[in-house]
C-alpha cells in the first residue's frame, strides 16, 4: 500500500519557464522551503538519469535525500527518491510535476507517492501525510513567487 497526496499552484508565467525553474536546480535555494544545499551526483544539463542529493532542515534537523530524474516531458518532470540512500534509509518515493498551459497563466499539478514504508516509519508516513503535501505546497507556492518576480 503506499501513501499519495497532491498540490496544485496556478503560475501567471508561461509553461517553459515554470519548467525550466523547476529544472534549475542553482535557484532552488531562492525559492525551496529548509534548502541546506544541493550537489549534484553528475554532470551536464539535467536530463533522464541526472541525479542529485538535496538537503533540507526540517523543525531543525537537516534531512538529505538523493533525487534522480526518471521522465522528462515538455509537459511533466518525474523524480524518483530510493529512501535506503538518504536520511530516511526506507521506502520510495515518487513525484510527478505535471505541467498545463492555461491560456496566460501555467498550472503545475504535484503528485507524490510513498511505498515501500514498514512498521513504525509507515505509520509515522501516514500520520504525515499532510505535512508531505503543506510542504509541497509550500515549495510550489515559493516558485511562483520566484518566478513571477
Amino acid at each position: 500500500m503506499s501513501i499519495q497526496f497532491e498540490t496544485k499552484e496556478t503560475f501567471n508565467v508561461p509553461r517553459e519557464k515554470v519548467y525550466e525553474g523547476l529544472l534549475e536546480l542553482d535557484s532552488a535555494k531562492h525559492w525551496m522551503q529548509g534548502l541546506v544545499r544541493i550537489e549534484r551526483l553528475d554532470e551536464g544539463p539535467i536530463r533522464v538519469g541526472s541525479v542529485w542529493k538535496e538537503t533540507r532542515k526540517m523543525m531543525g534537523i537537516e534531512g538529505a535525500e538523493v533525487l534522480k530524474v526518471i521522465g522528462l516531458e515538455p509537459n511533466k518532470i518525474q523524480l524518483y527518491v530510493d529512501g535506503s540512500k538518504g536520511t530516511s534509509g526506507k521506502g520510495e518515493h515518487f513525484y510527478t510535476y505535471s505541467i498545463k498551459e492555461l491560456g496566460n497563466a501555467t498550472e503545475v499539478t504535484l503528485h507524490g507517492e510513498i511505498k515501500g514504508m514498514t512498521g513504525i516509519a509507515k505509520l509515522v508516513s501516514k500520520l504525515m501525510t499532510g505535512t508531505y503535501r503543506k510542504i509541497c505546497a509550500k515549495d510550489l507556492d515559493g516558485l511562483k513567487n520566484y518566478l513571477e518576480k
